[in-house]
Formats: structure tokens, C-alpha cells, sequence
């Protein structure tokens, strides 16, 4: 397992407006199916536990890696997604994928026992896709969001944040400047828990968090930093410049590096309506 760059991606709730950024990860659909990393177990049994039935909706499924572990458990699980490259690896892993935004999806009727969003719910619209979560799930129904969020060590992290400050990049954010790790993606659970709340129609937000470490080598963290969005959009010049000096603090720290990632989730339930309740 290949760990995850920090992601990158502006504050709060944001990163809907950078959509761009979000369908630029099929240029490199094969290299990022198989370097990022997947999610702890102590994950899928927090969601699994918590689900009434056996259909799942995965927004933004990718190439599938959110979806696998619970095909695995035996749920049913429909992916939808906007990139068609993407979308395309899912297929040949065994997924129904439709191509579209979950805001302009059309569900002709079908409803789900949980929603699913692994690493892709701060691309979608917060009221938006909390209306459409409100018409799609059962009552009883969950919806769980959840990411990795990974970091080097604290030096490591630094050296990074200078490498990409230097190159003047154009993009609207620096991945590795100075984060909460006690809260990672907390501004954007925020905005999604708002969101929520503008439906009327779901539980608050439980916010759940698990820690885990790996190491990478620095070829492997390389390759899978060249393919995060909005890097895999950097000029050549640039990306070359970036992947140097990553590399030299890499080499100088002894080639490898010690990543800590928290996995965070948010998970909440479909409230029945006043018609299921009576």
C-alpha cells in the first residue's frame, strides 16, 4: 500500500467550486487505483454495523476502492461518478457506474439503504448533495463520508511546503502547509453537517476518527504525489521541479518516510418523515 500526499484542496467548503480539480484524476486512472491507499477495517465495520439493509450508493466512486470492501461484506453497491476514465476501472472491477454529478444525478426512483463518499464529498455541493441524500436513502437509511488524510513528519511536511511556495504553482492552495491534525477535514465536515441541516431530514453528524501509520519509500511517494489533483495539472517544468526537491529532502531524511494518517468519517441517519413515523 502506496500512502496518500496530504490532499489538496482550499479550506472549509470550497473545494465544490475547484471541480476542475476533482475530474483531472482519470488522466492517471490506473496509477491511482493502484498507489492510493485503502481504508482501515475499524471503517467499513462503523459503517457496516450501522446499516439496516444491503444497497449502497457510492458518490464519486472512482475506480472502485471505496466500494470494494463492501462488495466484499456482500452489500449491492451503484456507483456514480463524473469522470468517465474513472469510471471506466470501476466497470472492469465488476461496479454498475453511471457517469454524473451527484447534484445533477437522476434517480428515476431508486432509493438506498446508505450513501456512501469516500474522499469525495468536499467536491460536491454541501446543500445540494444533502437534498439529493434526502430523497435517495430509506428512512433509517446512513449517510457516511469519510477520508484519509495522511502526513509526513513535521520537518518533512515543512521542507514540501517551501519546495511548492517556490514554484509559484497558480494553484489555490499549498497541500502540505501547516494543518490541525487533531481535526483533519473538520472545516468541511462542518460545511456538510450545515448542509444536513438545511434538509431537515437527518440525524447530526457523529464524527469518527481512526488512526494508522505506513512508510513509503521515496520513488513510491513520488509517483503517487505526481498523480494527486492538481499536481497531475502542474507544466512539466514545474511538476519536475516539485518532484526534485520533494526527492532531495527525502533522500536527505535516508530515502524512506514515516506517514501518520487519521481516517475520518461522518456519519448520520435519514430521519423518517412525518408520513413513516405515524
Amino acid at each position: 500500500m502506496i500512502p496518500q500526499p496530504p490532499p489538496i484542496m482550499p479550506a472549509g467548503d470550497a473545494a465544490h467550486r475547484h471541480r476542475e480539480l476533482a475530474e483531472s484524476f482519470g488522466a492517471h486512472a490506473e496509477r491511482y487505483d493502484s498507489a492510493r491507499p485503502r481504508y482501515p477495517t475499524a471503517l467499513v465495520d462503523a459503517i457496516s454495523d450501522r446499516m439496516r439493509g444491503r444497497s449502497i450508493l457510492d458518490v464519486g466512486i472512482g475506480t472502485g476502492i471505496s466500494a470494494e470492501p463492501f462488495r466484499e461484506r456482500g452489500f449491492a453497491v451503484h456507483g456514480i461518478e463524473p469522470d468517465p476514465r474513472m469510471a471506466e476501472l470501476a466497470r472492469a472491477k465488476g461496479f454498475v457506474v453511471e457517469i454524473a454529478k451527484l447534484e445533477e444525478w437522476e434517480a428515476a426512483g431508486r432509493t438506498f439503504d446508505a450513501m456512501i463518499a469516500g474522499q469525495t464529498w468536499h467536491w460536491v455541493d454541501p446543500a445540494a448533495g444533502a437534498a439529493k441524500a434526502a430523497s435517495v436513502l430509506r428512512p433509517g437509511g446512513i449517510l457516511a463520508l469519510f477520508w484519509n488524510a495522511g502526513r509526513p513528519s513535521g520537518e518533512l511536511a515543512t521542507e514540501f511546503a517551501a519546495v511548492f511556495d517556490s514554484l509559484h504553482t497558480g494553484l489555490p492552495f499549498n497541500p502540505w502547509a501547516p494543518v490541525s491534525v487533531a481535526d483533519p477535514y473538520g472545516a468541511i465536515i462542518d460545511a456538510a453537517a450545515a448542509g444536513l441541516r438545511t434538509t431537515a431530514a437527518f440525524s447530526e453528524l457523529d464524527r469518527l476518527s481512526f488512526d494508522w501509520q505506513a512508510t513509503a519509500t521515496r520513488d513510491a511517494w513520488l509517483e503517487q504525489t505526481s498523480t494527486s489533483g492538481g499536481i497531475n495539472r502542474l507544466q512539466k517544468d514545474k511538476l519536475d521541479a516539485l518532484l526534485q526537491g520533494m526527492g532531495a529532502a527525502i533522500d536527505a531524511a535516508g530515502g524512506n518516510l514515516t506517514v501518520d494518517y487519521t481516517t475520518v468519517a461522518a456519519i448520520s441517519e435519514r430521519q423518517p418523515t412525518r408520513h413513516n413515523a405515524a
